[in-house]
C-alpha cells in the first residue's frame, strides 16, 4: 500500500460506522463512474477519429480559423 492510502485509511478508521459507510459509498461511486467513463471513451474511438479527420480536412481546406478565447 502507498503511504497516502494508508494515511487515508487511518483517518477513515477514526470515523463512526455511519461515516465510514458514507466514505465507502463515495469511493465506490467514484470507481464506478471512472469505469463507466473508460468504457464510453473506449467505445467512442471511431467517432473521435472521424471528427479529427474532418477537422484536419477543414484546416487544410481553409474552413477553419484561429479563435480568440476572449471572444467566445
Amino acid at each position: 500500500m502507498s503511504g497516502l492510502w494508508e494515511q487515508a485509511l487511518s483517518e477513515v478508521a477514526k470515523l463512526s460506522a455511519d461515516e465510514r459507510n458514507s466514505v465507502g459509498a463515495i469511493i465506490l461511486a467514484e470507481l464506478a463512474d471512472e469505469e463507466a467513463w473508460d468504457r464510453k471513451f473506449a467505445a467512442s474511438q471511431d467517432v473521435l477519429a472521424k471528427l479529427a479527420q474532418k477537422a484536419r480536412a477543414d484546416v487544410a481546406a481553409g474552413r477553419a480559423a484561429d479563435m480568440d478565447v476572449d471572444q467566445l
